[in-house]
């Protein structure tokens, strides 16, 4: 197919080892961090709930209202903060780690590419030698079976000798 379109059997083995890649990340990674990213909004539910009620209760109160709601409010702004900036932190790392292995992965493939690429040079390499001594065998084979032939060649080469 040349160097623009791959074969059939690398398309296919790019595929496979995307494929398998995929159920690693999905396997290992995804799972975790969307283990991590519930967890945290739950806390982050739980800590706005936790606000909420504190909030009604100052309600009750009536003392010290606005100090204990900017308190409230200023947690919840800082707790949201903090769940981007690890979601944002988790998400980045993710990338990165999936980024590295499609890199060791497309490495891999370009050198296995590579060493059947010599593999294939040297065998047509051997193909042709075997060729060429077939057809310089099968030459001498007809040139070599008449006799008078034959003492013609070695005058020649005799000839040749005694000129240089």
């Amino acid at each position: 197919m040349g160097l623009l379109l791959p074969d059939f059997g690398l398309f296919f083995w790019m595929v496979l080892s995307f494929s398998v890649l995929l159920l690693i990340l999905k396997r290992y990674a995804w799972v975790p961090i969307l283990k991590a990213l519930s967890d945290r909004e739950k806390s982050i539910e739980m800590a706005l709930m936790s606000a909420e009620n504190a909030k009604e209760e100052m309600k009750r109160l009536q003392s010290g209202n606005e100090k204990i709601l900017k308190e409230a409010i200023l947690e919840r702004e800082k707790i949201v903060k903090e769940a981007r900036e690890l979601k944002e932190s988790i998400i980045r790392d993710a990338r990165h780690e999936a980024g590295i292995e499609a890199n060791k992965v497309l490495e891999n493939a370009r050198t296995a590419i590579e060493h059947e690429r010599v593999a294939a040079i040297s065998d047509i390499k051997k193909l042709i030698a075997n060729f060429s001594v077939e057809i310089a065998s099968k030459i001498l084979e007809e040139k070599l079976s008449d006799e008078g032939r034959q003492k013609e060649l070695v005058q020649d080469y005799i000839d040749q000798i005694n000129l240089n």
